[in-house]
């Protein structure tokens, strides 16, 4: 395979949403990434004023959330955390995590790595 046709057969940099304009979803994801060959997974997820996401403990990776617009709260095994435009949080792997939009409701970036897929095994015994 020659230089330019290796090129046109991987993925290149782009633009693949606009976080602060993703769909006026009432709740849950409003974008997500979607090429299926990646190592990430990043979605934007929205809620509104007062909705929650119930307490629930993490997946085994570390995700890193970036607050974009309204405010909210979030609650952690000894903690809560106010969280306002801009601000940054990282959430190590299988902490305990409850969000709680504010008045405004809540919207915010998160990304993580890709989790691995459910895949069906067979025992051997």
């Amino acid at each position: 395979m020659d230089a330019d046709a290796a090129a046109a057969a991987r993925e290149m940099p782009r633009i693949v949403g606009d976080a602060l304009t993703a769909s006026a979803a009432e709740a849950g994801s409003a974008w997500r990434l979607e090429p299926a060959e990646r190592g990430l997974d990043a979605n934007v997820i929205a809620l509104p004023a007062g909705d929650e996401i119930r307490t629930h403990t993490g997946p085994e990776l570390d995700v890193l959330i970036v607050v974009l617009t309204g405010s909210g709260t979030l609650e952690t095994e000894t903690d809560a955390i106010a969280l306002e435009p801009g601000g940054i949080v990282w959430l190590p792997p299988r902490s305990q995590r409850r969000f709680i939009a504010g008045e405004e409701g809540l919207r915010y970036f998160s990304v993580h790595q890709r989790k691995p897929g459910l895949s069906i095994r067979s025992r051997v015994g």
